[in-house]
């Protein structure tokens, strides 16, 4: 990538290399991620599916190509290697969970943090909604989960969570609905990891993320009038 030194390449590359090494090591804790959520007494009744991944070697290499230019632009030097990549980058190893509607979050999130205690995984960091609407903003903010925005229009709830290992490695849980899956699926296609240098494209994402919201809102309401 231009504006990268030849070292800072090199090392990117031992960084990248030293992820596939450890590899299997990130599968393992996803999957026991997931077992430890369809196992959970409470978890399964308000999920719609669950999945994993871990991260894609290029998009790896993409990342921390592109957080290096960043971190020059800014006057910061940025470096990644054996010692701090596992630390410095939490999404090598991912689990989402789709839900239906989101009066189930506060059950979700509850039962969560007793999965998350009872394995002893460390959370890295407070769970935070990356949520625009206001009203669902004040929904998270209730039952104690911090809110920011993105310009995206980006809406999931997002857990970090560390291994209770020797080797120090991170899982990234989402937890969305299945209309805001829908949005994610598809910026995911045309956005990442290069972001679309077309206006339209971007503004047709912001369309269908108030379109999917709007389904959301519906569904909610089904499931309200349902219980009535």
């Amino acid at each position: 990538m231009d504006g990268l030194t030849a070292s800072e390449k090199r090392q990117i590359e031992s960084a990248v290399a030293y992820y596939q090494s450890k590899h299997n090591l990130f599968e393992t804790f996803a999957k026991s991620v997931v077992l430890a959520i369809e196992q959970h007494s409470e978890l399964p009744k308000y999920t719609h599916f669950l999945k994993h991944r871990t991260k894609d070697p290029d998009h790896l290499r993409h990342k921390l190509n592109r957080k290096v230019l960043d971190g020059k632009k800014h006057g910061k030097t940025l470096s990644f290697d054996e010692s701090n990549l596992f630390q410095k980058i939490n999404d090598l190893a991912g689990v989402r969970l789709i839900h239906l509607h989101t009066e189930q979050m506060k059950y979700i999130h509850s039962h969560l943090m007793e999965v998350i205690s009872e394995l002893q995984y460390k959370l890295m960091e407070a769970p935070t909604a990356n949520c625009w609407d206001l009203e669902y903003e004040k929904l998270f903010k209730d039952i104690g989960i911090a809110t920011k925005s993105r310009e995206s229009m980006y809406t999931t709830v997002h857990y970090v969570v560390e291994a209770n290992q020797r080797t120090k490695i991170t899982c990234e849980i989402q937890v969305r609905t299945l209309m805001d899956e829908v949005w994610g699926e598809v910026s995911h296609r045309v956005n990442y990891p290069d972001e679309s240098s077309s206006e339209i494209c971007k503004d047709q994402l912001k369309i269908l993320a108030r379109l999917t919201t709007g389904c959301t809102r519906l569904v909610d309401s089904i499931f309200k009038s349902h219980k009535v």
